[in-house]
């Protein structure tokens, strides 16, 4: 088994994480090398996945003969979600997404999330969070392993070296680096697995020094 570290490129293998009740695979895809991850329980099999951004064969390979119950799109903003209709088209899957984005998301959303809610996989749970800055209703989805560190899927919320871009947005940049610092940073560990929505995976310690920079040059 290869070790996972989480560095996926677009045309290059999946990494797929092997937790004990959870199993995360991770594909890049294109153009904009975007993130898409399909959990799957390992207990009942039941698939969710999380952005269909693009690419839907792609995605569609990896998801494989095991079906699909739900589509997560993290946020509103249309490299997320340009495989969605094609996905959802070919699996039946549901369509979930933050109850302030859905509106932005070509294809309709099934069910609308709000903080605090919580997403099945099986006999896994996702904790919605909901963050505001990014976009008005990006969210990203907790799943504390309860038999290791805690799993975040941040979107474009939270990267290695930052929050996601508000495009020199003052206010919404407070918002989002509020809410980070607040609804992350505050509540988990330093273990806990960051999984962004573009680019290397990072851990919540490995980001926390660097707070104060991040608030101090706005962006």
């Amino acid at each position: 088994m290869t070790e996972y570290h989480g560095n996926v490129h677009v045309g290059g293998p999946v990494q797929t994480h092997e937790l004990p009740q959870l199993m995360i695979t991770k594909v890049a895809v294109g153009p904009m090398d975007n993130n898409a991850y399909l959990l799957r329980c390992r207990q009942t099999d039941e698939q969710v996945l999380i952005d269909a951004a693009n690419e839907a064969g792609t995605l569609l390979r990896v998801i494989g003969s095991g079906g699909l119950a739900r589509v997560i799109t993290t946020h509103r903003h249309g490299d997320h979600w340009q495989a969605l209709a094609e996905v959802v088209e070919r699996t039946g899957a549901t369509t979930v997404a933050g109850r302030y984005d859905a509106e932005g998301i070509d294809v309709p959303t099934d069910e609308l999330l709000d903080d605090g809610d919580r997403i099945g996989v099986g006999q896994s749970t996702l904790e919605v969070i909901h963050l505001v800055g990014h976009t008005p209703g990006s969210i990203a989805l907790l799943y504390d392993d309860p038999k290791g560190p805690p799993h975040l899927f941040t979107g474009d919320s939270l990267f290695p070296g930052g929050v996601g871009n508000t495009r020199g947005n003052a206010e919404n940049f407070t918002s989002l680096i509020n809410d980070v610092e607040a609804k992350l940073f505050a509540r988990l560990p330093d273990e806990t697995w960051v999984y962004p929505g573009h680019g290397a995976d990072t851990t919540l310690g490995k980001e926390r020094p660097s707070l104060p920079e991040w608030r101090a040059r706005g962006w």
